[in-house]
């Protein structure tokens, strides 16, 4: 169902493209616009999806319970660091579709609840995915408006993703982690496996660290993820052939993406753009602007909900559009389909038969929600 939504996505603005409703000058300019954006998704997807293939996230994951030496505070500090390192540096989806499987399968290893680890890897998934560019689509979406390096970004954002963070280890600790929602008092060390190709790992995981030194060091982070996935797809290719398929390039998000910046500028010229100048208001005010892009983003997903509202804030207003990510980034963790690597999650849980309540994810989302929109808004405005 989720293919067809994004295939007919496509096909919709085609038809706008066709007839005339959206100028081919403008439908060639949004193209353009996201250009090295689709680069970037392939490049840091392929390098996402052969990192996990070469085991590198099961080793540190296994190694991260092993450490914890069976003390849950220990592992929910680790987890919680784990997670949000690599939302911030390998995007959201990693966390959300690649980090949730390791973590649940050492979930049965070491006689862990596994519902407390799959709601680590999506609120994080969400929330620590503020401080850079690459750490979520709607920040890569904002970047050719909001004109700074990766680090510029990381100056403004620190205070706000802290704080997001912070916040979410609250919730996470009261609602799933405490002893009284866990049930155990320790849990049981796994066993370290081996790893099956050792030089396949330690490519995966030089790319991983080129990969990081090169957004810090301010390299185009549509190059960086490009020379990072050729080093895996290299390594793969003399190792391990079979390994390298056409399923490895996102297709599916691709597809989504350029749909949606033919359509929502299509619509904006037909009356979404008056609406959504209505719901922001003439103010521009950063907590009404985070609560319309979290609200809209939970009612029709995070990214065509920061397009739509992207479209009415002033050119150079950097503040307006930190605050809408705040929004469309934290904000998005109370319906199920608010962003794109919750969908994946629940998938994800339900082929590791875990049974996620929906009302308790629902209430816990919300508070999350309201409470971490209005902390990382005000670190926004007193920090950023």
């Amino acid at each position: 169902m989720l293919d067809l939504i994004r295939i007919g996505l496509l096909a919709l603005g085609l038809v706008f493209v066709a007839t005339g409703l959206l100028p081919l000058a403008e439908a060639r300019a949004s193209l353009a616009e996201i250009g090295p954006l689709l680069v970037f998704l392939v490049g840091i997807i392929v390098l996402a999806e052969l990192t996990k293939e070469a085991q590198v996230f099961d080793v540190i994951a296994a190694r991260m319970a092993v450490f914890g030496r069976g003390n849950y505070v220990a592992l929910f500090l680790l987890c919680t660091a784990f997670a949000s390192f690599i939302t911030i540096f390998l995007n959201l989806d990693t966390t959300a579709v690649l980090l949730t499987p390791v973590m649940l399968a050492l979930a049965p290893k070491a006689r862990i609840a596994a519902l407390p680890l799959a709601m680590t890897t999506i609120w994080f998934a969400n929330t620590a995915s503020l401080l850079f560019p690459v750490s979520n689509l709607t920040n890569l979406l904002a970047m050719h408006r909001i004109e700074l390096s990766s680090l510029e970004f990381a100056a403004h954002m620190w205070a706000p993703q802290a704080v997001a963070i912070l916040v979410t280890m609250a919730f996470l600790w009261a609602f799933f982690w405490r002893r009284g929602r866990r049930r155990d008092l320790r849990y049981t060390p796994p066993l370290l496996e081996p790893v099956a190709d050792r030089a396949l790992f330690g490519a995966a995981s030089v790319a991983c660290v080129l990969f990081i030194v090169a957004l810090l060091a301010g390299v185009a982070v549509w190059a960086a993820a490009t020379a990072a996935g050729l080093i895996v797809v290299v390594a793969f290719l003399v190792r391990d052939r079979k390994r390298l398929t056409w399923g490895l390039v996102p297709w599916q998000l691709l597809i989504f993406v350029t749909g949606l910046f033919l359509v929502v500028p299509t619509l904006s010229r037909y009356g979404l753009a008056d609406l959504m100048h209505w719901m922001l208001g003439d103010e521009r005010d950063p907590y009404r602007t985070a609560a319309v892009g979290a609200g809209l983003s939970n009612v029709i997903n995070n990214l065509p909900a920061y397009k739509a509202l992207e479209e009415v804030i002033p050119a150079g207003d950097r503040g307006q559009l930190f605050a809408l990510l705040v929004g469309t980034n934290v904000g998005t963790v109370i319906t199920p389909w608010a962003s794109l690597a919750t969908l994946l999650w629940f998938e994800s849980c339900r082929r590791h038969d875990v049974r996620v309540p929906m009302g308790r994810f629902l209430l816990t989302g919300a508070g999350l929600a309201v409470t971490g929109l209005l902390a990382t808004t005000w670190a926004l405005v007193a920090f950023g």
